[in-house]
């Protein structure tokens, strides 16, 4: 309880940050904007997914996208934190030591839900829409903030790592530019070559982006759904990975906490 207690303690110190320097918030928001544009207006209509409208079958990936980049700003965050010698300061105060990750990752996912409902509107209004029921619509959503908050954990692990805030940006995007490229978040997987397709849909970013499309009733039929265990159960699949992510990453951010607390 304690940990919950002071990490929305930590949580609200990083969301005046973001009131603050509102810079933060807009630049987030610019790139998937950006990428919404490029693929609705300027490669979409070299793109087909049979069974539905391309900016439909589009809009999936670019949220998925979204919050998996967003989740970077844990990372950074923590270099960031680390290098002003801030940890140092909550160290020294009688909080509980889970606080500042708990905070942290609280906070991002805040950030993601702002993001998030800025890209819903641009979507809106490049045409995206849902065809299912307010409950699958709010599942998707809801699935789509679990990934993010995962995610996170995969950033502050990384960012504990590092030693500055340079090295945790360029360490948190360059695994991430191929898994979210070699997925069926912008095209149908039955494009790719045999052996990229067989690796884009088990691919965790296909799966959480194939969930989001059943639930918005934005999912392509046929051969364009992609194949495998992974693409016909891709809720199901979604959620092994998210908790995979962790309990595998968790405990890892809490030792490289303390590890770095201890430089």
């Amino acid at each position: 309880m304690d940990a919950i207690i002071d990490g929305w303690v930590v949580a609200k110190r990083n969301l005046i940050k973001i009131k603050r320097v509102p810079d933060l918030l807009i630049f987030s928001t610019i790139q998937p904007i950006m990428f919404v544009l490029l693929f609705a207006y300027v490669f979409g209509g070299a793109i087909s997914a049979p069974g539905v409208n391309y900016r439909e079958f589009l809009m999936a990936g670019i949220f998925t996208q979204t919050v998996a980049f967003g989740s970077s700003i844990t990372g950074m965050g923590l270099a960031e934190d680390m290098t002003k010698g801030i940890i140092d300061r909550f160290r020294s105060l009688p909080m509980s030591r889970a606080a500042v990750l708990v905070g942290r990752t609280t906070s991002d996912l805040i950030n993601n839900v702002l993001v998030v409902v800025i890209m819903a509107i641009c979507g809106l209004i490049v045409g995206w829409r849902t065809h299912t029921n307010a409950l699958d619509v709010a599942a998707g959503f809801g699935l789509l903030f679990l990934f993010g908050y995962a995610m996170s954990w995969i950033s502050a692990t990384i960012g504990l790592s590092v030693r500055s805030v340079e090295v945790a940006q360029s360490a948190g995007f360059i695994w991430m530019f191929p898994l979210t490229f070699l997925s069926n978040a912008f095209v149908p997987t039955d494009t790719l070559p045999t052996f990229l397709q067989y690796v884009a849909d088990w691919n965790p970013i296909s799966a959480i982006v194939a969930a989001l499309r059943d639930l918005w009733g934005n999912a392509p039929t046929g051969a364009a759904r992609g194949s495998g265990w992974s693409m016909e159960n891709p809720g199901l699949y979604s959620m092994i990975t998210i908790a995979v992510i962790l309990v595998v990453f968790v405990p890892l951010s809490i030792r490289a906490y303390r590890r770095a607390a201890s430089r």
